[in-house]
C-alpha cells in the first residue's frame, strides 16, 4: 500500500471497486443498508464472478479461473 488515494498502488482493487459503482450503485435508490448488502453481494456473484471474463485471467471468469486452478493443483499434488 502506498499514499491514500493513489490508485496506481493497487489498481486491480480499484478497477473491481469502480465497476459496481458505475454499472450498480448508482443506478439504484437503496431503502436499507441491509438489502443494498445483501443485492450487492448477489450482483457481485452473479454478475461479476460467474460470466464476466476478466483480461488479467486470460479472457476467462473468476469461477472458471479457480475451477481450472484447483483442479491442476489437486492433480499436481496427486501426482507427487
Amino acid at each position: 500500500m502506498g499514499y491514500t488515494g493513489v490508485c496506481w498502488d493497487n489498481a486491480m482493487t480499484e478497477s473491481f471497486h469502480a465497476t459496481p459503482k458505475t454499472e450498480f450503485y448508482d443506478r439504484r435508490v437503496w431503502p436499507t443498508k441491509r438489502g443494498a448488502r445483501h443485492a450487492v453481494g448477489a450482483w457481485i456473484e452473479d454478475r461479476c464472478n460467474r460470466p464476466r471474463r476478466h483480461a488479467s485471467l486470460g479472457q476467462v471468469s473468476t469461477v472458471n479461473f479457480e475451477m481450472h486452478y484447483l483442479t491442476n493443483t489437486a492433480a499436481l499434488k496427486k501426482a507427487a
